[in-house]
């Protein structure tokens, strides 16, 4: 005789259960485990959990969990938890979830435990977030408490998240591509059906359509459409009707009658309405879940910017570890073309920073002894050694991710028009549908048979295709589009989401500008042999050194000499020596100190690099960054479509000024850090502001993750890039314009489609209801509605 665990309700033979007699019942255990959670929940008053789990079946609890007190380790406690106002706060994954008692179990149990402030469990994806008193309660004692009702948690990381959305993406390509061909093949019959409906068909061959048919309908219905089986019992379960449960109702009585029309020799099957049902609105589940998988890869190429391991120096010993086991205090070594993880104090005399990434200057950053160096900035040259005043979770990269990873999640989902209406239409047309066989039944006393028929025509001409398809495929055609004009939308949604946008924020380096320092102004003085300023800048890797070199190869200046003697100055100046003399190059305060008279040239507000031979000042070039081509003709565009643009920028304001009156852009920030970017964009969102964020580097990517739609140039960073919801592929800003006009174009296109989705439902639902179509016209009906809505989509191609 088998008997069901009285905890896990696991079913196992009687005699290899062991029992016990509680309050006069015998009670039944598969395991200790078992035993244990059963008098757990009934001495903390939780035994109703048993009402809420019915008889589902449960994990017995694991034995060999991991040693919980790695949990209260410093290094873990760096590395996962955060410090709120002397509390402090982990996200964790909880194993075993599987379903919504579940849920209520944990977060019953947690609350329970004195020190647990606050408990928030996500069924969607089994992620908590626990808020917890130090003083009152370890971590390790919360790990147990979970573990002692038989779940396991382990801390949450965006890295580990990667599988899971390949999976689900796995999944539901593997079920659109069998959708797909299912309905390809099934379309082949049914069109000798209706062939055969109109002009006659022997019997045996429609039994062989028939059955031909039921064979690739069966697969799209029970393995493509298990998805909507799945949401419409979840939806049920929490007492509300979805979309899911009308695709599924109206798909499974089709496939029913369709059985019993086969079966029975009377009337007309329905067969490929069932896989074009389920196949069109699968596509639609895909385009949304291919979204996920974005923000996943976001967050791990966030992840990915902050080193693996740093070089402590304690003593003579050079020891290589993870940045959450560094002190601060220590001594920390940084090779030349690495990134810095944790923020410090120089120690070495000096050092050449890359900062572009953090502050969107250009140029490299000349650090002396006690001045701080930021984590994110890259080591150009020589070895250095520096002094972390910062933990890593405290350090400047990894505050933006950590905020960058908050506003992601935070980030508001644009609901579609379809899907806003979607649950109150589903409830409507079963109601109706139930109605209308009850009239029709009961009332007019037309049969079982007749009845049945005119209700599932109703749910199949009204069968949410159209409906579904309003918002999907004309943004998949604004998204061929878009690839075509060199844009790159992440998601489908964000052409709606900038449709509505307002406000346009821009950065400046890399942005409005190219980002490379290029000649605009040459003085000379004196005769000279200019093939030696080309062979000094090509000794040198320096942004500026490149854009002499550049300018003096357009000059078609020629000839590389080989010098004596050559020394690069960091942030100052080169100088070489040939048998002729000594030759200098860099800025007037580094020719002054090498004695060069300048004699009355006025310094100016570009980048200016002077030259020098054998004592005597020799010419003065004047760089600046240009602007972008068609700037000025794109943002006015821009602005001619509604829209506000702003400028902020890390530069210096007259820099910024210049910019901003060439470009006639009204507003602008200057001098900005990251922190300081990204208020400025929460504030404008606090005022009801639709903003779109346009930058390129990491001092721009908080900032991109807080904006409504944030816009990444296609020369910018890696991080930028990953955390944007459109990339500029050609860094130009004609495709920036173009993004705003496709995207008011498609969302214009989309709101077509529900308009006439809606108008062809209420044109045909009452004839359906009144008994004048048949399930054979409703499907070619439904069909019908869903090809205008395609066909409408496309004209989004003729702008």
């Amino acid at each position: 005789m088998k008997r069901l665990c009285d905890h896990c309700h696991l079913e196992y033979e009687e005699e290899a259960l062991f029992s016990e007699e509680i309050e006069g019942q015998k009670r039944y255990f598969c395991c200790k485990g078992c035993q244990g959670v059963y008098h757990l929940l009934r001495s903390s008053g939780l035994e109703n959990f048993y009402e809420k789990v019915g008889d589902r079946k449960l994990a017995p609890p694991k034995e060999n969990f991991l040693e919980s007190s790695r949990f209260d380790s410093e290094a873990f406690g760096r590395k996962y938890v955060k410090e709120e106002e002397g509390m402090r706060r982990i996200s964790l994954i909880l194993e075993g979830i599987h379903c919504a008692a579940c849920v209520w179990l944990n977060e019953k149990v947690l609350y329970q435990r004195e020190g647990v402030i606050e408990v928030s469990i996500n069924y969607t994806n089994n992620k908590a977030s626990i808020l917890w008193d130090p003083q009152r309660i370890k971590l390790s004692e919360i790990i147990d408490s979970i573990r002692s009702i038989g779940y396991d948690a382990y801390p949450y990381d965006p890295r580990l998240q990667e599988e899971r959305a390949n999976s689900e993406r796995r999944e539901y390509y593997t079920r659109m591509v069998v959708g797909i061909f299912c309905t390809m093949n099934i379309m082949w019959i049914a069109v000798a059906q209706y062939a055969g409906y109109f002009s006659g068909m022997d019997a045996t061959v429609r039994h062989i359509l028939n059955f031909a048919s039921f064979v690739l309908c069966t697969p799209a219905l029970f393995y493509s459409g298990w998805i909507f089986y799945r949401g419409a019992y979840f939806g049920l379960k929490h007492g509300f009707v979805t979309m899911d449960l009308l695709v599924a109702s109206g798909a499974t009585l089709a496939y029913l009658y369709s059985i019993y029309a086969a079966l029975s020799g009377i009337g007309e099957t329905y067969f490929e309405s069932v896989t074009m049902i389920i196949t069109f609105v699968l596509i639609g589940k895909f385009l949304e879940v291919k979204g996920k998988k974005s923000a996943v890869d976001a967050l791990d190429s966030l992840n990915s910017q902050i080193p693996e391991a740093v070089i402590v120096v304690r003593g003579e010993e050079r020891i290589s570890l993870a940045p959450e086991e560094v002190e601060i205090g220590e001594v920390v070594e940084i090779l030349p073309g690495e990134r810095l993880a944790l923020d410090g104090m120089l120690l070495s005399s000096k050092a050449l920073m890359d900062e572009s990434a953090l502050s969107g200057e250009s140029l490299p950053i000349q650090k002396s002894m006690g001045e701080m160096l930021l984590s994110g900035a890259i080591n150009l040259q020589y070895a250095v050694q520096y002094r972390v005043s910062k933990s890593l979770n405290d350090s400047l990269l990894s505050s933006i991710i950590r905020l960058v990873e908050d506003s992601l999640g935070k980030k508001p989902q644009i609901e579609k028009r379809a899907n806003e209406l979607s649950r109150r239409f589903s409830t409507t047309i079963l109601s109706l549908a139930l109605l209308t066989f009850a009239l029709w039944y009961g009332a007019i006393e037309a049969g079982f048979e007749r009845s049945l028929v005119v209700a599932i025509s109703v749910i199949v001409i009204a069968c949410p295709c159209a409906l579904a398809l309003a918002t999907p495929i004309a943004s998949l055609v604004g998204l061929t589009e878009s690839i075509k004009k060199k844009l790159l939308f992440k998601e489908a949604r964000f052409l709606e989401t900038m449709a509505k946008a307002n406000l346009l924020l821009v950065d400046k380096t890399g942005t409005l500008t190219l980002g490379r320092p290029q000649v605009v102004r040459e003085q000379q003085w004196g005769e000279m042999d200019r093939s030696l300023w080309l062979s000094l800048v090509q000794k040198s890797t320096h942004p500026v050194s490149v854009g002499v070199a550049s300018y003096l190869k357009m000059q078609g200046i020629t000839g590389i000499r080989e010098f004596l003697e050559f020394e690069q100055i960091d942030s100052k100046g080169l100088r070489g020596v040939l048998e002729e003399g000594e030759i200098l190059g860099g800025s007037l305060e580094f020719l002054r100190e090498h004695g060069v008279a300048l004699g009355g040239y006025e310094p100016s507000e570009r980048t200016l690099f002077a030259v020098a031979f054998q004592g005597a000042l020799r010419g003065v070039l004047e760089l600046e960054d240009p602007l972008k081509p068609h700037a000025k003709e794109s943002l006015e565009g821009i602005r001619a479509q509604g829209i506000e643009v702003v400028m902020l920028t890390g530069d210096h304001f007259a820099i910024a000024a210049k910019v901003a009156q060439t470009l006639e852009i009204s507003e602008f920030h200057a001098a900005m850090n990251p922190l300081e970017k990204a208020d400025f964009v929460e504030k404008m969102r606090q005022r009801g502001r639709v903003v779109v964020m346009a930058g390129d580097g990491i001092n721009d990517a908080l900032a991109l993750s807080k904006s409504d739609i944030a816009v990444a140039m296609g020369q910018g960073t890696d991080v930028a890039i990953a955390v944007s919801d459109v990339v500029v592929l050609d860094d130009s800003l004609l495709a920036l314009q173009e993004a705003f006009s496709l995207s008011h174009r498609t969302y214009r296109f989309i709101k077509q489609n529900i308009a006439l989705s809606l108008t062809y439902n209420a044109l045909t639902i009452p004839l359906a209801a009144m008994g004048y179509v048949i399930p054979l016209v409703a499907a070619a009906s439904m069909s019908f509605s869903s090809l205008l809505v395609v066909g409408n989509s496309l004209r989004i191609k003729k702008g």
